[in-house]
């Protein structure tokens, strides 16, 4: 009877423990976000006005276009950049990785204004990045206030999102297996082509998503470097809140890009178990 009621109260103790993080997620995260998407359908009446507006006034949605494929381009950067980094990690000596940690755990001890100032003053005219194309007969390369400005920044400050995910991934593979392709008779590009790649797939799709994902919703960097020709979807929101005082229709645009997020998840919810598919695969053979 007591080694009945032990596993009971145990868990009984952990709903407690949970209490108050579910308490703090329903008062500052779901009534907020509730809210927002009630607005968008009550204000200023209620209905579906404010999300036939997004489509009928033509910059909505060239902003959300081309917010989603600044995403896609900075993850995809950030991904190219991170993946030999993160395999390097696992192939050096344990005080080469913890340096190697160390730099990439450096942008998080900086101010994130203070990193976006420092981009500040290299896009602008005359700045670093123009001296250095003038050196080679190329002027006016000036990334200040364009789209393209703001993607190497972001591609910086998303870096260490992408790294993170990638080597904890890539450290859980059996460098073995690399070894035991190779005893067959394959060549070291195809044995990490074929076998290291596959296994790689999950951590990929998690750093990508995650890089994605927060790009999508980040605003600092754009509206600093950013010009409003080029804005993107949480510039847009801010301008509907502080100067149109818009709430139903920024509700409207927040509520579209949950929406493109959660769809961002379960697509690569699906790709992450056709990879751990290929991943059983893989090992078995």
């Amino acid at each position: 009877m007591s080694t009945a009621r032990a596993p009971r109260s145990r868990r009984r103790l952990v709903g407690w423990f949970i209490l108050p993080a579910t308490a703090f997620l329903l008062v500052f995260f779901a009534y907020p976000l509730g809210n927002i998407i009630w607005r968008s359908f009550t204000e200023p009446s209620t209905g579906l006005e404010n999300y036939t507006e997004l489509l009928k006034d033509g910059v909505s949605v060239k902003i959300l276009v081309r917010t989603l494929v600044t995403g896609l381009i900075v993850a995809a950067c950030t991904l190219a950049l991170a993946y030999p980094y993160a395999y390097a990690m696992t192939r050096v000596s344990p005080r080469a990785r913890n340096l190697m940690t160390v730099v990439v755990l450096l942008p998080f001890w900086t101010s994130m204004m203070a990193r976006n100032f420092a981009w500040y003053m290299l896009e602008q005219r005359d700045g670093l990045i123009d001296d250095a194309f003038s050196l080679i007969g190329i002027d006016g390369v000036v990334l200040l206030g364009s789209v393209a400005g703001v993607t190497v920044a972001m591609v910086q400050v998303m870096l260490p999102f992408m790294v993170l995910p990638l080597y904890s991934g890539m450290e859980g593979i059996d460098k073995r297996l690399l070894n035991a392709a190779g005893s067959l008779g394959a060549p070291r590009w195809r044995a990490f082509v074929q076998v290291y790649l596959p296994l790689s797939l999950p951590a990929v799709l998690s750093g990508f998503t995650l890089v994605f994902i927060l790009t999508l919703g980040f605003y600092v960097t754009p509206a600093l470097l950013g010009s409003p020709q080029q804005s993107l979807i949480p510039q847009l929101i801010a301008t509907r809140v502080s100067d149109l005082l818009d709430f139903g229709g920024a509700g409207a645009l927040g509520s579209v890009l949950l929406v493109v997020t959660l769809l961002a998840l379960f697509v690569v919810s699906r790709f992450v178990n056709l990879s751990s598919t290929t991943e059983k695969a893989v090992t078995h053979e």
